[in-house]
């Protein structure tokens, strides 16, 4: 089972060492599985077990409060994906203003040397930490030299020489690119959640939803033809909203799947939605009725996208 830890603070986790590996990891691309898994590997040559450290809220998220930056991955799923990549640990840290002060050299110290006992850390390309910003590559194997632990950075990941990047996975899913974004990320983009209960508008109007908050600043928004995931063994074709239900009056981000044909009471269950095309931009109608109509038209729309997308994968 894997460990998960959210503190720096502690006494040492893993008195016969660890291997180390450092990153935002949002979106979990191939660029972080190919750090993740050369840490794994690494991890069990030398017969110790394997670290992912991460940060929540992510760095850029907390210097940023007034207007965060859009976010692919929330932390739960987060956690799933390091764990398939292959880590015996996760360390999701807790990043506040103690985090946000601390010197790169302290971080080095109390995390890597004395709570994981790092016998070597791996980072990604141009990856820094600490106060400023100001602990890098440089700064981890100087460290290393005296407390004992060697550090590397692997090689910059593409796909086709494309640099592969969260930055540009985002702009690929505002643009509705979902097959590119894939290439980049490995796998479809999907989001998983517990299905919560919402206002039930959806069922007055004949379109009863699953439906996932979202308390993060999600990186797409509009109406897209969808996959549910973990309702049977196969996905479910559904169309989705996400966004803030402007008609309605929402504020909170909130991704509604209308699992279509599906009859079943789905709050509790863990699923994911999966992303396969946009259909259009998150409007307000004048009134339900419109919203309605529309709707319908949004159905047809996806249940003729998702029925090709179907064909394509088993052809």
């Amino acid at each position: 089972m894997t460990r998960l830890f959210r503190s720096i603070e502690g006494g040492p986790l893993f008195p016969h060492g660890s291997v180390v590996c450092i990153g935002a990891f949002d979106g979990l691309h191939l660029g972080h599985r190919a750090l993740v898994r050369h840490a794994a590997a690494r991890a069990r040559a030398l017969g110790v077990p394997a670290v992912a450290v991460a940060f929540e809220p992510l760095p850029r998220e907390y210097f940023a409060q007034g207007e965060p930056p859009p976010r692919l991955t929330l932390a739960r799923d987060k956690v799933t994906i390091l764990r398939d990549f292959g880590v015996d640990a996760i360390g999701l840290l807790r990043f506040d203003a103690a985090m946000a002060a601390m010197p790169a050299e302290a971080f080095v110290e109390q995390l890597l040397v004395n709570r994981l006992g790092a016998r070597e850390v791996w980072i990604g390309p141009e990856f820094c930490f600490g106060n400023r910003r100001r602990g890098d590559l440089a700064l981890l194997r100087a460290m290393g030299a005296e407390r004992g632990f060697s550090a590397g950075e692997i090689d910059p990941v593409d796909f086709h020489g494309e640099r592969i990047s969260a930055t540009r996975i985002r702009q690929l899913l505002r643009e509705g690119d979902f097959a590119h974004a894939a290439d980049l990320l490995g796998r479809p983009y999907a989001i998983g959640g517990r299905v919560v209960r919402g206002r039930q508008l959806g069922r007055t109007l004949g379109f009863p939803t699953a439906n996932l908050r979202f308390p993060k600043t999600p990186a797409l928004a509009g109406i897209y033809a969808t996959w549910v995931h973990g309702v049977f063994d196969q996905p479910w074709p559904s169309v989705s909203s996400f966004g803030t239900r402007p008609t309605v009056d929402g504020v909170e981000p909130l991704l509604e799947a209308h699992l279509f044909d599906f009859q079943g009471d789905l709050y509790g269950r863990h699923i994911q939605v999966e992303f396969v095309a946009k259909l259009r931009d998150e409007e307000k109608f004048h009134d339900l009725a419109a919203l309605t109509d529309q709707m319908h038209r949004d159905a047809d729309q996806a249940r003729h996208i998702l029925s090709e997308h179907r064909l394509r994968a088993t052809a």
